[in-house]
């Protein structure tokens, strides 16, 4: 059965990426682009004389730096036509520690927009995320899932990287970085009978963005985007180097993702999101995979009351699964707007997500409990967006392997918050 399931799930997003979205609004056009006025704060930066302030700095909240407040951003050409100067610092307000990075970048080919930069950072990241480097800047004014992260580590690291756009389509990117990680939670990674909790890694890594059916415009301000086109394809491979700089592991890493959208005439639509990731070698759990739980780990369904994510799984909790191969679907249909006013339009999304995963010499992790996803695990639900202010609500349901005895423990209720500017 559970291999049924996954099969048709499967099935359904390959079907879907060879489809062609119904329509195109007027928004997908060259003309409307052109003429619109673009919001300030829609890109994330906010221009100040020759910096842009990166707005995604100034403000976050999570369970371990409480409230965190901070200023970044880069200069812009006001200042140096081919070179910038970024960074950024911040202070959590709950662990008392200032965060901070600091580089430069140089623009080595105009035509491929091509940028060499040189960064040291010293901050914290969440155990198990996973991102792709040339993945589009996701920005907004509130990020939902980051207040319900509990479990983070240190790290002090230099990179460096040459980012390009390679063709209209498809963006790179190459990276080298070599990081300090210091854990805060309590885990030992065992390699050869040796238990560390501090550590240092260096890596390489290749990173790709495909958008086969995207178009572009340039005017005087360089090339716009203006049809964000359909299916999306990451791909990236991560290869970490022993005894380079004093490193300590080598493995590797690979990701892939597709992201498809489907717009239909009678202005509903579906977006499909299909994803793989896979870790080799000697892979500490800092930097392994979950599956973006949102789940806060509290006993009543009221006392879970937060806000949910965008791509995140709500009724899995934090640190309850890592895996070192993982495969995760998210499907979203949303249902036509309900034109209740002439400016009350809330929205009605059914979502359901899977996950499939496992994890090879759990017995190197020590410290920190953890499942993993050798069975298949779903949950399903709604969400009711956009009924006041941006506000709405959702609610899901987790069945099947994972369904845990306790029915109230499988339910999640949160808000949600989608702002438009």
């Amino acid at each position: 059965m559970r291999k049924l399931l996954f099969l048709v799930f499967f099935s359904i997003a390959i079907y879907a990426s060879a489809q062609e979205p119904a329509i195109q609004s007027d928004k997908d056009t060259i003309s409307s682009i052109a003429d619109k006025k673009e919001h300030p704060l829609s890109s994330g930066y906010y221009p100040v004389g020759f910096f842009d302030i990166d707005l995604k700095t100034l403000i976050k909240l999570n369970n371990y730096e409480g409230l965190r407040l901070g200023i970044g951003g880069f200069t812009n050409d006001k200042l140096f036509e081919n070179y910038r100067l970024g960074g950024y610092f911040a202070y959590g307000f709950k662990d008392k520690t200032s965060k901070f990075s600091l580089g430069a970048g140089a623009l080595v080919n105009k035509e491929k927009i091509a940028w060499v930069n040189v960064y040291y950072a010293d901050d914290v990241k969440e155990i198990g995320s996973f991102d792709y480097l040339t993945d589009a800047r996701v920005y907004s004014i509130f990020e939902p899932r980051l207040v319900n992260i509990t479990q983070f580590y240190k790290y002090r690291k230099w990179y460096a990287n040459i980012a390009s756009e390679l063709t209209p389509k498809i963006l790179g990117e190459f990276r080298v970085e070599h990081s300090n990680v210091e854990n805060i939670e309590t885990y030992y990674f065992i390699n050869d009978g040796i238990p560390y909790t501090e550590y240092q890694l260096a890596e390489a890594t290749v990173s790709f963005r495909i958008s086969p059916k995207t178009n572009f415009f340039t005017n005087e301000d360089g090339t716009k985007e203006y049809f964000d086109g359909f299916p999306k394809i990451s791909a990236q491979i991560t290869q970490g180097f022993k005894d380079v700089v004093g490193s300590d592991f080598n493995y590797t890493k690979f990701g892939l993702k597709l992201d498809y959208y489907i717009k239909r005439t009678d202005l509903s639509s579906t977006n499909i999101l299909l994803e793989g990731s896979l870790a080799t070698g000697d892979v500490p759990l800092t930097h392994l995979f979950h599956s973006y739980p949102n789940q806060p780990t509290k006993d009543e369904v009221l006392q879970r009351f937060s806000v949910a994510g965008v791509q995140s799984f709500e009724t899995m909790y934090f640190g309850e699964f890592f895996s070192d191969k993982l495969t995760t679907l998210q499907v979203k249909h949303s249902l036509r707007r309900f034109e209740l006013t002439e400016k009350w339009n809330p929205e009605l999304v059914l979502i359901t997500r899977h996950a499939l995963g496992d994890m090879s010499n759990t017995e190197q992790h020590f410290g920190i409990p953890f499942n993993t996803l050798d069975k298949l695990y779903n949950e399903s639900g709604f969400e009711i967006n956009k009924i006041i202010f941006g506000f709405g609500l959702s609610g899901a349901y987790r069945y099947g392997y994972y369904n845990l005895p306790n029915f109230a423990d499988n339910i999640s209720f949160k808000f949600t918050f989608y702002l438009q500017l």
